[in-house]
């Protein structure tokens, strides 16, 4: 049953706003990164390093998340790695979106015509000088409607770092209903704050892509 007690907390539950956005920034961010790195040695590497990052890719694709929080977290002190909980939480999200974000980028490479890697090569650019001016930035603009999704899949599941303690938005919508005992209407109300924060980045990439879409490749007309 709605009990109206939960609306003075809604400013609580916003508190975790912080934590969520730290940690789908740096789970994306870094996932970027090694994403892209993962995609080059895929597409353009000798085959040992494409068969590896595959490999790699396909592996942390099939561990749930949560097992990569606790591998981190109560895991890596084992050996003398001691994280936060906020850092176990983004390198967990970046261990994963890199696994994921790879395949998107790999994908996106792959749509660009062969011409272009190697008129890059035949003017002395070197591999990763070619990737890294030429395919690069055409394979992130094609690949902006899939990261999308990936970006608004991060954010959703930055709720699972609740279980190791970090304090972002889920946490605290938990604390607030362990206090009112109204899972319901507090639930909800952090669902909703959900679909309008993934709606709202939705809508700011889809019209980024629509800008810088690139004309008759990678789906723009």
């Amino acid at each position: 049953m709605f009990n109206p007690e939960v609306l003075h907390y809604v400013p609580v539950i916003l508190s975790g706003l912080t934590y969520t956005g730290l940690l789908t920034i740096g789970g994306v961010g870094i996932g970027f990164f090694l994403g892209l790195l993962l995609a080059f040695a895929e597409v353009y590497g000798p085959k040992p390093l494409s068969v590896l990052a595959s490999s790699i890719g396909q592996i942390i694709r099939g561990i749930p998340l949560i097992a990569l929080f606790f591998v981190i977290f109560f895991g890596l002190p084992e050996i003398g790695i001691n994280l936060s909980p906020t850092m176990s939480a983004i390198l967990g999200l970046a261990i994963r979106s890199a696994a994921y974000q790879s395949q998107i980028f790999r994908s996106a490479i792959e749509s660009i015509g062969i011409g272009q890697w190697e008129a890059a090569l035949s003017i002395g650019m070197t591999r990763f000088q070619a990737f890294i001016n030429v395919i690069a930035p055409q394979a992130i603009r094609i690949a902006i409607p899939s990261w999308g999704n990936e970006f608004t899949i991060v954010l959703k599941d930055t709720s699972i770092a609740y279980a190791i303690g970090v304090t972002e938005m889920f946490t605290q919508a938990i604390h607030v209903a362990q206090v009112t005992l109204d899972y319901f209407t507090t639930l909800a109300i952090v669902a909703l704050v959900y679909f309008v924060l993934t709606s709202c980045v939705s809508a700011v990439l889809n019209k980024l892509y629509t800008k810088h879409r690139i004309p008759g490749l990678g789906g723009g007309v």
